[in-house]
Formats: C-alpha cells, sequence, structure tokens
C-alpha cells in the first residue's frame, strides 16, 4: 500500500495547483491513502501558512474532495503545525481532523530553513544550532499534542553540518519519539532541497528502527507534480532499514498498514 500523508494547497501561500491537481496526480501514481496537511494557521510568520479564516474553507474542500474521489482514493485530513510555544492555537490544537503532523520551522523565531533566511546562519556554532534544534524536537514531541514527527532533521537542508555526532543530537529527541509513541515521518521533500537527502537519513531511521518507532510517509508537496516524488526511494530506504509496516491516521486514530 502506498501512503501519501503530508501534502499542501494553495491557502499556505507558497503553494501552486488544485486540490483536485494533487489527487489526481496521486491516483496516477496508484498511491493508495493520500493526505492533506496544510501549514496550520498561527499568530506568527502569516505569510507562509493559511488564515484563521480558512481553517472551515479547507476542511471543507478536502472532505467534499473525499467524498467525491471515494471510490478512486483514500483522502485523509490533517495540518502541519509549527512549534513555536505562545503562538499555537487551540482551534488548531482541537480540530477535527485525521491527524497533526508536528514540525519544528522556527529556533527563536528564526525560519532557519527558509532561503530568505539563510544569511543567519553565517557566524553562528552550527553545532549549537542543531542542538537548539534537537531541543526544540524534543520539547515538541514530549507536549503531546501531536500524531506525526515532521522532517525529524530538516536542520540539514542547506548542507550546514555539525562536527558532532548527530546521532547524538538526535538521542533525545529519539527517546522522547518512543517513549510518547509517535510516529516518525520520512519526508521524501530533503531530496529536493540542497541537502539532497531524505529526511530523516539513513543514520538516525537506523536509531529510529532499533527503538522500534513506528513510521510513515510524506512527498510533502508544494505543487502538484511534487506528488509523490521520491516516494518509491523513501520506501526503498525504510524497508532496507528492516521497515515493512507503516502508519496512517483516521479521526486521530492510527491504522498499521503493509506497505
Amino acid at each position: 500500500m502506498k501512503i501519501d500523508l503530508h501534502n499542501h494547497t494553495v491557502r499556505c501561500n507558497h503553494a501552486e495547483g488544485t486540490i483536485d491537481e494533487y489527487i489526481q496526480k496521486a491516483i496516477t501514481l496508484g498511491i493508495d491513502i493520500y493526505g492533506f496537511s496544510e501549514h496550520a494557521a498561527m499568530d506568527f510568520d502569516e505569510g507562509y501558512r493559511l488564515g484563521f479564516d480558512e481553517m472551515v474553507p479547507y476542511q471543507h474542500d478536502v472532505l467534499e474532495a473525499r467524498a467525491r474521489y471515494k471510490h478512486a482514493i483514500d483522502i485523509r485530513l490533517g495540518y502541519e503545525v509549527d512549534w513555536l510555544p505562545g503562538h499555537m492555537d487551540k482551534r488548531v490544537l482541537n480540530a477535527n481532523v485525521d491527524f497533526l503532523i508536528g514540525s519544528v520551522h522556527f529556533i527563536n523565531k528564526w525560519s532557519f530553513d527558509n532561503p530568505e533566511f539563510i544569511g543567519e546562519w553565517e557566524g553562528k556554532s552550527i553545532d549549537e544550532i542543531w542542538q537548539a534544534y534537537f531541543e526544540a524536537v524534543t520539547a515538541m514531541v514530549k507536549s503531546g499534542k501531536f500524531d506525526i514527527v515532521g522532517h525529524l532533521d530538516l536542520i540539514k537542508v542547506f548542507r550546514y553540518l555539525p562536527q558532532k555526532d548527530i546521532r547524538l543530537l538526535a538521542k533525545e529527541a529519539l527517546s522522547a519519539i518512543k517513549t510518547t509513541s509517535m510516529v516518525l515521518e520520512i519526508n521524501a521533500s530533503g531530496l529536493r532541497k540542497p541537502i539532497q537527502e531524505i529526511y530523516p537519513s539513513r543514520m538516525l531511521l537506523q536509531e529510529a528502527y532499533a527503538l522500534n518507532i513506528p513510521i510513515t510517509f510524506g512527498s510533502d508537496a508544494h505543487k502538484p507534480e511534487q506528488v509523490g516524488a521520491g516516494l518509491e526511494e523513501a520506501y526503498t530506504l525504510a524497508r532496507s532499514i528492516g521497515y515493512t509496516k507503516a502508519v496512517t491516521f483516521r479521526d486521530r486514530q492510527r491504522e498499521m498498514v503493509n506497505f
């Protein structure tokens, strides 16, 4: 079974294409379970996410598409929620959706993965940035607010790599994922970024497998042609490490399937 739970729509203000175009591409690729997980509304960085007034229309559009395409593909509804203490909203956290992806895109309100702010990497301690990032991931996981950990090592996106062993930097975060029984996303979008590598790396995925942490998959598409991009490589990576099953969600409840 092919799964792709992490995808966006034009409502995030930095994506292209209609919901139907995304779904039709997924059907063409033989994807069985396809999820929309729009960047959730928040009172910060509003230009890169939907607004609170768009939550109901977004959810309506996805659910209406689910009904229209029910004989061709299984559509799931979710949000990708930024971990930013003091700015997350109960309207999102309590939304009636299938799943919530928790992601860290900010370190002290610095959008480290946004090319617009790449200059802020210069002159900083790379190891300290990585440490701060994984501390934020750990806090996000321990909050218990989310179902899926989004792109675990997103911090590597621009190839600013630490000298310290990445497994040590991520150790506490992985331990927290195990303790809280969250699901780890294998996100293929890193293949089209400067790092040209799936999130998480093979090394970190091996650590996750050793901890028996369950997985799911996402292409993180922001345009129809990105739907499913890199997913076969992601499936192959997971299988090579030993995974044979993946998790999907319906009404915040897990479903385990073979992939």
